[in-house]
């Protein structure tokens, strides 16, 4: 295609991200609401303070971005912001993805179809993995 980026399909691999639960942690306290309302959506900040352990849940999300980020080959930042990756959960406790914004505009883009994450979390980690389908 002269003169025009080819758009790569999106992946059906997985993404896997990992995180220490300490490092969002550690951005809270040094960064506080400025951090969380950078990063997460205010769902996501509701949910998350609402449970015991708030950084871990935290955590999850934040390795669910980034590794919506790596399933789409973009990284955070010009093709999507932090708060485009929207991880909300159905009643039945499985989590899904919104997208929004630049976010939403590329997976139509890239034709995405699905978008699928998991999420779970220790103590001291956090990991997600996404699948993007279509």
């Amino acid at each position: 295609m002269r003169g025009s980026a080819a758009i790569a399909p999106p992946s059906a691999e997985p993404s896997p991200q990992l995180i220490e639960c300490a490092r969002i942690q550690h951005s809270i306290e040094r960064f506080g609401d400025r951090f969380l309302h950078r990063v997460f959506t205010d769902g996501e900040i509701e949910y998350s303070m609402s449970m015991k352990f708030p950084e871990r849940h935290l955590a999850a999300r934040f390795a669910g971005k980034e590794a919506v980020a790596k399933a789409f080959g973009t990284g955070i930042g010009k093709a999507m912001g932090w708060r485009n990756i929207d991880i909300q959960k159905k009643s039945s406790g499985e989590p899904f993805l919104v997208f929004s914004g630049p976010a939403e505009a590329f997976a139509a883009k890239r034709g995405v179809t699905s978008a699928l994450i998991t999420l779970s979390h220790t103590e001291h980690h956090a990991i997600a993995g996404v699948v993007l389908e279509g």
